[in-house]
């Protein structure tokens, strides 16, 4: 039988409740589930409203305004200008897939260590460390290919959209609109001058 979801409660004076081990729990003490990927939920004690989201983003302050920050200002600005956004229920999907893919690299890479090297190897646990010193500028220069390459998939989606959308009002009439003044593949005798009334 799969084991429920662990459930804490955050009561009104901020403290953690882990209702598993019938204690209170620190933000530490959450962090270290999210590191052995252990499922949780955090509801409010009272109205058992979802917090879950709201820790994560606590323990990313904290992590964030700890020595090595993983975001740039510029990041958080431009993930900021999302909100409100029509793109932004796909910038977030779209976050998350890349996420998933460079994790998933990453464990895939551990376990190939594990069975090469043992699982208490000093080497093996050192070899992602060591992959990134001598592969970091080439998985960034991966990475990047990877995002104009997903930039220009985005630009082709886009103009292959609006062509769709001419193409169909085309036998729409709209006063005051004339499709061969736009269209630059017209026969030069059938594009009317625009200072021609």
């Amino acid at each position: 039988m799969p084991e429920q979801q662990r459930l804490i409660k955050k009561y009104p004076n901020r403290r953690l409740y882990d209702t598993r081990t019938s204690s209170y729990i620190t933000l530490n003490d959450v962090k270290d589930l999210v590191l052995a990927q252990e499922k949780f939920k955090v509801v409010d004690a009272k109205t058992s409203e979802d917090l879950t989201r709201s820790i994560l983003l606590q323990i990313i302050l904290e992590e964030e305004a700890g020595g090595a920050p993983m975001f740039t200002s510029d990041l958080l600005a431009h993930m900021i200008r999302f909100y409100g956004n029509a793109m932004q229920g796909m910038m977030g999907k779209y976050l998350e897939n890349n996420i998933k893919a460079f994790t998933d690299m990453q464990a895939k890479l551990q376990d190939q260590a594990r069975a090469i090297y043992g699982e208490n190897s000093p080497v093996g646990q050192d070899l992602w460390a060591q992959f990134l010193n001598f592969q970091g500028p080439a998985l960034q220069s991966m990475m990047g290919a990877y995002v104009d390459q997903s930039k220009k998939m985005f630009e082709q989606m886009q103009s292959q959209l609006e062509n769709q959308t001419r193409s169909m009002f085309t036998g729409f009439q709209f006063p005051g609109y004339n499709p061969l003044e736009e269209d630059p593949s017209a026969p030069a005798g059938e594009r009317k001058d625009p200072n021609q009334k």
